[in-house]
């Protein structure tokens, strides 16, 4: 690699980076992930509205305070106060959860289209409007995150190979396998 192609995918290289010690963070359900998150998510911030890729630099923020509440329901636990157990997203919040999903796909859909240049918007507003959800089910410690975290992941990949993030791209065709096995370690954890 040449000093020319580095500078330009500097600030790439250190978010995957992250992002890889992140999700290995994660796959373990270690604490620790909450800390590398929100330096990743930070750079993040600059590097997506450097791409272009306005809704996943406004998610950024969402997940900067989504990383301080994950972190203080992972370490104040549930209500008797142990440490939060992994456990199954619950039947009853399904239906909510998906209108409120599609609806936030909607309206960030034409938020892109109307004041944004993004060549982009359906596939930039469905990651953020699932990553909603998808970092809230992670804060709760539910096992079925990492089936929204697929979704997102595969359809990521692919955005940000056509957008020139090439490091990112394929982090998150690595999310992809690390989210099927995170599942099955997950599901034996909470067991």
């Amino acid at each position: 690699m040449n000093y020319e192609f580095l500078s330009a995918h500097w600030l790439d290289i250190v978010t995957t980076v992250l992002g890889l010690a992140y999700i290995l963070l994660e796959y373990k359900a270690s604490i620790w992930m909450w800390a590398v998150g929100f330096l990743m998510q930070a750079l993040g911030i600059v590097l997506y509205y450097q791409k272009g890729l306005y809704a996943d630099c406004g998610m950024e923020f969402y997940y900067l305070s989504m990383t301080v509440y994950g972190y203080w329901r992972w370490v104040h636990g549930s209500a008797s106060k142990e440490v939060l157990p992994i456990r199954h997203f619950p039947r009853r919040l399904i239906l909510p959860w998906t209108a409120l999903i599609c609806t936030v796909w909607a309206l960030i859909y034409w938020l892109l289209v109307t004041f944004t240049n993004s060549n982009v918007p359906l596939a930039d507003s469905f990651t953020t409007a699932l990553s909603i959800i998808g970092i809230w089910a992670l804060a709760h410690k539910y096992l079925e995150q990492w089936f929204i975290w697929i979704a997102v992941d595969v359809v990521t990949c692919v955005l940000y190979y056509y957008k020139d993030i090439p490091f990112k791209a394929s982090l998150y065709a690595l999310y992809v396998v690390i989210a099927v096995f995170g599942f099955i370690k997950w599901r034996k954890m909470m067991r």
